[in-house]
């Protein structure tokens, strides 16, 4: 972080800000902050605002320490300059004491108290609505109770027909894409913008993403026996032949292992971020990705696997370094297996937000021939 001269009223014009941090004009000029400008390097120096009396501090989604504002002078105007790479889309929030706010400045929200901070060179997300941390969210009409004997418990499955609906499109962490960021209403616009095919949004919520998510076989077996029977009942038109799971983190390694253990079920794969990282020790290690590479997907590729009938789509943040050689070496196996693969790499770290458009996109690919 670089710090703007104390001694100068209009230390943020170079943000467009003129005039004196904390008046009136200052924050009405302020609206729509953070604000980045170049660093004179490759990366940006992103200003982050907060008006308040309260010491604050910016906590950011898996890429950087939180940085603590400091204030200007006597004003109620608190400020960070913090530098960021470029390319670069970022989940953030505000905490002040033991509260955590989103930005109120920005109007990108994720949730109610979180915003999203993206640098000039970030790609664009198509199809992704602007929406406050206010907003709420529209949720599909048609629901499912399920109560599921495999996985104990019961849990609420959001089913929504995009353009009419078609192929399953099977959305793990569902409540995620339900009440943080608006999956109904991006895929419905890709839809009608001919970007996607109708699709049959399957909302899948986690209880307990530890032991779903990782190499088991009793979430397939659920979704496979219990699930989409449930989906072929619900009245909303829905084709489970051409499922496609899509899934983040641990999330993307349940959707993979899905494929290599149940392909009669998983022949189509949108996985952002996956933790390849995974073994059944490294949870507990101090360093749970400073395993062996690729983890427990790997090992299982590397003891041979046929996978010609998969389509699978590989994304990773560019920013998740330590990530990276964990896909890295699991895109290629998987690729050396047989399948058909698809490798990009989004403007992120690991990062919700910065999967957005990945998810859209790579949906629309895993449902090409």
């Amino acid at each position: 972080m670089r710090l703007a001269a104390a001694d100068r009223e209009d230390a943020f014009a170079e943000f467009g800000l003129p005039g004196a941090p904390g008046s009136d004009a200052f924050w009405a000029a302020a609206a729509g902050a953070p604000v980045a400008v170049p660093d004179g390097a490759d990366g940006w120096v992103t200003l982050f605002l907060w008006r308040g009396s309260e010491p604050v501090t910016v906590e950011f989604e898996s890429w950087s320490e939180p940085v603590a504002l400091r204030r200007w002078k006597d004003t109620d105007c608190w400020y960070a300059e913090v530098r960021m790479p470029a390319r670069l889309r970022v989940t953030y929030r505000f905490l002040v004491a033991d509260a955590s706010y989103a930005d109120p400045l920005n109007p990108a929200g994720a949730g109610g108290d979180r915003s999203i901070a993206a640098t000039p060179d970030a790609p664009e997300q198509p199809h992704w609505p602007l929406l406050g941390a206010d907003a709420v969210l529209p949720v599909p009409r048609a629901r499912i109770r399920w109560a599921s004997a495999r996985l104990g418990g019961r849990r609420t499955v959001r089913v929504h027909p995009a353009g009419g609906g078609g192929p399953v499109v099977l959305l793990l962490d569902g409540d995620d894409w339900l009440y943080l960021h608006p999956a109904m209403t991006a895929f419905d616009s890709a839809v009608e913008a001919g970007d996607l095919p109708p699709v049959t949004l399957v909302f899948l919520p986690a209880k307990d993403r530890a032991t779903e998510f990782t190499c088991r076989p009793e979430l397939w077996e659920a979704v496979r026996d219990e699930l989409l029977p449930l989906v072929a009942e619900s009245g909303v038109h829905a084709d489970p032949e051409r499922l496609v799971v899509a899934g983040q983190s641990l999330g993307g390694l349940s959707a993979v292992y899905a494929a290599l253990e149940f392909p009669e079920l998983v022949s189509r794969v949108a996985c952002q971020s996956g933790s390849f990282w995974w073994t059944p020790e490294a949870p507990g290690w101090a360093d749970p990705l400073g395993g062996p590479v690729g983890g427990a997907v790997a090992e299982r590729l590397r003891e041979g696997a046929e996978l010609s009938g998969l389509r699978v789509a590989f994304d990773v943040g560019g920013h998740e370094d330590r990530m990276l050689p964990h896909c890295e070496v699991t895109e290629s196996l998987v690729e050396r297996a047989g399948a058909t693969v698809r490798v990009s790499r989004s403007a992120s770290g690991h990062d919700r937000a910065g999967w957005r458009h990945a998810l859209l996109r790579d949906v629309g690919w895993a449902l090409g021939e």
